[in-house]
Formats: structure tokens, C-alpha cells, sequence
């Protein structure tokens, strides 16, 4: 679970600088680094040093790592979507509502521009019961 959690902190932010990392994780620096190091071994991250300071290194997906990733959000979204399966139309438009809210609860404690590049955030779902 933190290899994935490293992988979403990374798709939204991009590289990011070891320490930061740190931070967000809550972990030492010297855990962040073993977390990387086995990360990288498996190819889901990479390192690169800043060319104006050599000193400061940043994470960043590889290309395996985004694979992981989308291969994470498809089998989510099949599981989404044989889960509406089994709602009624009625009962799909009263999740989409109840998303709506939390939606607006979200942008009311953390401002409009938190939500900025998560599209999934907007899509709703439709009558039958698959997600738009």
C-alpha cells in the first residue's frame, strides 16, 4: 500500500524531492530512501538529480510505475461498475447526489482549486449504471 501511495503522490505532483516525500509520508528520511530503493529495484520510480543542485534529488514515476497505476484504476473501475450493476436507477442517481454533496463539502473546507486535475472527481454516473 505505500508503493501505491507513492505512486498517486507522484502522478498529481510530479517529481518530487526526497524530503518532501519524507514528509508526506511521515517517515524518517531513511525510511523514505529504503521505500525508494525498493520502488526503484522495481522499476515503479526513478531518481533524478536537479541539474542546478546536484545535491537535491526528486522522485519520479517510471513508466512501469504509471502502468501499475492504470492497471490499478481499470480493475477499480470494472469493480465500480459491477457494483452499480446492481443498483436501480434510482439508486445510482441517489449515490451521484450524495457524491455531489461530498463533492461541494470538499471545495467548501479546502477552496475550488483543490480539486483542480482530479477529473474523476467531476464524472458522474449514469440511469444504467456505469460511470460517465
Amino acid at each position: 500500500m505505500t508503493h501505491f501511495h507513492v505512486l498517486t503522490l507522484l502522478r498529481h505532483h510530479d517529481a518530487m524531492p526526497m524530503g518532501k516525500l519524507a514528509d508526506i509520508l511521515d517517515a524518517s528520511m531513511s525510511s523514505a530512501t529504503g521505500i525508494i530503493d525498493r520502488m526503484e529495484e522495481r522499476g515503479l520510480v526513478e531518481r533524478v538529480r536537479v541539474p542546478d543542485d546536484r545535491r537535491v534529488v526528486l522522485v519520479r514515476i517510471a513508466p512501469k510505475g504509471q502502468d501499475a497505476l492504470e492497471e490499478t484504476e481499470a480493475l477499480k473501475q470494472d469493480r465500480l461498475q459491477a457494483i452499480l450493476g446492481h443498483l436501480s436507477p434510482a439508486q445510482v442517481d441517489r449515490v451521484a447526489a450524495a457524491l455531489d454533496d461530498i463533492k461541494t463539502a470538499v471545495v467548501t473546507e479546502f477552496g475550488p482549486d483543490y480539486l483542480a486535475g482530479h477529473d474523476h472527481a467531476a464524472h458522474r454516473t449514469s440511469q444504467e449504471g456505469t460511470i460517465n
